[in-house]
């Protein structure tokens, strides 16, 4: 069993690549169709951000009303996949991802934790944790 995690510099194709960083950059370009391509059609997704738990059963309710609506909206815009590491804990996969987000404002670094179930090569369970938008000091 390994224990490495791989990080985004280590340029994953999407052969190699696993679920979790697929979600991540995909997640990163804000790519819809590809964010409901990993994700299971019907899909038991929970999360936490700071201040609300959010359900979702199907990948494209996760992906636009959640993800690509709420969390990252239009005014949001992601300039950079600072880092992705993936790896297991036994059966269950995980995820670490962290993107910075220019608002109107500022830029602020966003980091989530994810453990998640696949079947073949899609998630069918997600459980996200989120750190809210952080100011990035100017």
């Amino acid at each position: 069993m390994s224990l490495r995690q791989r990080s985004a510099t280590d340029g994953a194709t999407a052969g190699t690549a696993s679920a979790g960083e697929r979600f991540a950059r995909a997640l990163a370009t804000k790519d819809a169709d590809a964010l409901c391509a990993v994700l299971a059609d019907q899909v038991d997704f929970q999360a936490l951000t700071p201040g609300r738990h959010w359900q979702a059963g199907s990948a494209g309710q996760a992906v636009r009303e959640i993800i690509l609506a709420c969390w990252f909206g239009e005014g949001d815009d992601i300039t950079e996949l600072c880092s992705v590491a993936a790896g297991r804990v036994l059966d269950r996969h995980h995820v670490a991802y962290r993107v910075r987000v220019r608002r109107p404002d500022r830029d602020y670094l966003v980091e989530q934790q994810a453990y998640y179930l696949t079947e073949g090569p899609r998630i069918t369970w997600m459980r996200v944790l989120c750190s809210g938008y952080q100011p990035i000091p100017a």
